[in-house]
């Protein structure tokens, strides 16, 4: 089986939870309801099932390889490349301006979804040039735009993100990599990158690197990062491809997954020195790769959501078709295909309600994205803004780690044959791996979670979402259904977890630092599991009133099941996690160094 898009969970999403009604009556969004979501929907379903999914288990056997500073990707990857940037799917959430579709965030994101659910390897550079593409377009000066958008937002051009070196990861005070300054306005850049995504690739013939450099005399630390785009080749006036520039591609790397997607060794300026061209302003480099951070931390988070759909799908396949043992009722005399299976259920169930709780998260993110970008009223704007922000990392940090779970469960499910490459089952688990690692490991979007978004402001962006979830409870609870009052009450717990949690994070932050960030990853965790079940419980009480309408019933009542599931088994874990960051912190430091 390759992949079937779940266009229908999508759009279910994109109306009921996002409102996607609402978001076409915001300025520049006019023609973005729901039949243009449905129709692009179903297009891109159709381009990702066709093109894009048979390749993926060919990219994880016939990885791309290195030779002589060139890399060949996958056979295929070519084709399915130059049709992907044809059909205008690169361009389809940028602005019109530069030859994009300009749709919201909220449409753009159920296409990433397909895409890396089709192929997370492939997918992978797309991702990147939709980086490039909003650093550019928010701090570029104009005559970059010119140069370099266009082709970028077309897909004839890719785009990368460099930032890591060998000895600073995350730590990017770090950064080794200069700049110096030329006479006509240029730099010329020095230094090594490494684990830099499509870094050199045959898919396109210019590829335009953001790098992130030291200009001479800068100060130290993060205050002194620039920003910098470094082409391939040299662009010249009349937009051609000119001059080889001096970055060379030395070696890449042998990865536990996405192994079609090469992870490029970069070296600037070996001989003579790479020419860049400064984005922005000097020593301002930092807060303008956050903007590409940000984009990527999001589109990262989605990614999980993909690869546990595609384990999910594998895994419901493959218990249909297994038989082994009689059922336990007594309802089959012979061996029954496992889905018969009291536990075999119970980690499909997972699979399938952590997978739509997160994508239910992901979409409500973009719907305020959307808003904060394009709502006529400032104090919306703002307040939608801050709503995504506290988002992001929830997006970035819960659906990946979700993604191990699920993908584990995936290799579970098919039993001893789960251990087998060729079942597929573990190239999910695989490529899910790098998920919570890449664009900031869950540690880093959790202690942002727990610095910026919560102790910054007291924790008062955490308790106007709280306020938010109870208003859903107050909906539930007008509700007879045994699914509801279920949903209610563990939501309803959940909650109250969670705002012990963040009293205890507000109150230890500045005295005692170390208790705060002790708990800093069990407070994501918390977090995205109260979202995701609070979404799932507000596609509750929209299914509950459509089913009674009568309409599309089998998909309405699945929805009504996924969601209660969701709160009597993933939403439960929340005491758990309250309990460890409120009552466990101390216990986390007791140990001394020696004794590790």
């Amino acid at each position: 089986m390759s992949y079937r898009a779940p266009v229908k969970d999508m759009l279910f999403d994109i109306r009921h939870l996002a409102g996607i009604d609402e978001i076409a009556k915001l300025p520049g969004f006019e023609e973005a309801g729901f039949d243009t979501a449905q129709a692009v929907l179903e297009e891109c379903a159709k381009f990702n099932q066709e093109v894009v999914a048979p390749l993926n288990v060919a990219g994880d056997e016939n990885p791309s390889s290195w030779k002589d500073g060139q890399v060949t990707t996958t056979p295929g990857f070519q084709d399915a490349y130059k049709q992907y940037a044809e059909g205008g799917w690169q361009g389809l959430q940028h602005p019109a301006d530069f030859g994009g579709q300009g749709l919201p965030k909220t449409i753009g994101a159920a296409c990433v979804e397909m895409l890396n659910s089709a192929n997370l390897s492939f997918a992978l550079c797309p991702l990147l040039t939709d980086g490039a593409i909003e650093a550019l377009l928010t701090a570029g000066s104009d005559e970059l735009k010119a140069t370099y958008l266009e082709k970028l937002v077309s897909g004839e051009w890719t785009g990368t993100m460099n930032l890591t070196e060998p000895q600073a990861g995350s730590d990017l005070a770090l950064v080794r990599t200069r700049a110096e300054p030329q006479p006509d306005g240029t730099y010329k850049v020095f230094g090594t990158k490494i684990f830099i995504t499509y870094g050199e690739h045959d898919l396109t013939k210019n590829i335009v690197h953001l790098v992130l450099a030291r200009v001479q005399g800068a100060p130290e630390g993060v205050k002194g990062i620039s920003l910098f785009v470094v082409p391939k080749f040299l662009v010249n006036q009349d937009g051609t491809l000119g001059a080889r520039n001096d970055v060379h591609c030395v070696s890449i790397e042998h990865k536990l997954g996405i192994k079609a997607s090469p992870t490029a060794v970069l070296q600037y300026g070996d001989h003579g020195g790479a020419i860049g061209y400064l984005v922005g302003q000097e020593n301002r480099g930092l807060e303008y790769m956050f903007i590409m951070m940000n984009a990527a931390r999001y589109a990262v988070g989605v990614q999980g959501i993909s690869v546990a759909e595609r384990a999910y799908q594998k895994a419901v396949e493959y218990a249909k078709d297994r038989v082994q043992s009689r059922p336990v009722d007594g309802s089959i005399a012979a061996s029954a295909p496992i889905i018969h299976h009291p536990d075999v259920k119970r980690m499909l169930m997972t699979m399938r309600a952590l997978t739509e709780g997160c994508r239910a998260m992901a979409t409500a993110a973009a719907a305020a994205y959307d808003a904060a970008h394009h709502h006529p009223d400032a104090e919306v704007r703002k307040q939608n803004q801050a709503f995504y922000e506290f988002m992001v990392p929830l997006v970035k940090g819960y659906s990946t780690e979700m993604s191990l779970e699920v993908t584990s469960l995936g290799v579970q499910v098919h039993g001893g044959m789960g251990f087998i490459e060729e079942t597929g089952a573990a190239q999910y688990y695989r490529d899910a791996r790098i998920l919570p690692i890449y664009e900031g490991t869950t540690a880093i979007q959790a202690n942002d979670l727990v610095g910026r978004k919560t102790a910054r402001d007291g924790g008062q962006m955490a308790r106007a979402i709280a306020a938010q979830v109870e208003k859903t409870e107050g909906e539930l609870a007008k509700r007879n259904s045994v699914a509801a009052k279920a949903v209610l009450k563990r939501l309803s717990a959940a909650r109250k977890a969670f705002t012990d949690a963040v009293d205890f994070i507000a109150s230890q932050s500045k005295g005692n630092p170390n208790a705060a960030f002790a708990g800093s990853v069990p407070y994501l965790l918390l977090a995205g599991n109260l979202v995701a079940g609070w979404q799932l419980a507000r596609s509750l009480l929209v299914a509950e009133d459509l089913a009674a309408k009568g309409e599309d019933k089998a998909f309405m009542e699945a929805k009504i099941a996924t969601a209660r599931f969701y709160a009597e088994h993933i939403l439960a874990r929340a005491s758990g996690q309250r309990d460890a960051i409120v009552e466990g912190a101390e216990s986390v430091t007791a140990l001394s160094l020696e004794a590790f």
